[in-house]
């Protein structure tokens, strides 16, 4: 049987691991969006945006 106070510091190791793993694909994402291609094709979605009539 189980101790109930035994897992203290799970929930603080999940929330790191968690962090970790949101900061590498926001770094994955950044290299992604700033990429040549992907940004001149942001640049022209938003060029054609803000030159539609309305």
């Amino acid at each position: 049987m189980r101790r109930a106070g035994a897992d203290t510091g799970m929930t603080t190791a999940e929330y790191a691991l968690g962090t970790v793993a949101a900061c590498a694909f926001a770094a994955v994402l950044y290299r992604v969006v700033t990429s040549g291609s992907v940004a001149a094709a942001l640049e022209g979605l938003i060029g054609r945006a803000l030159d539609a009539q309305f």
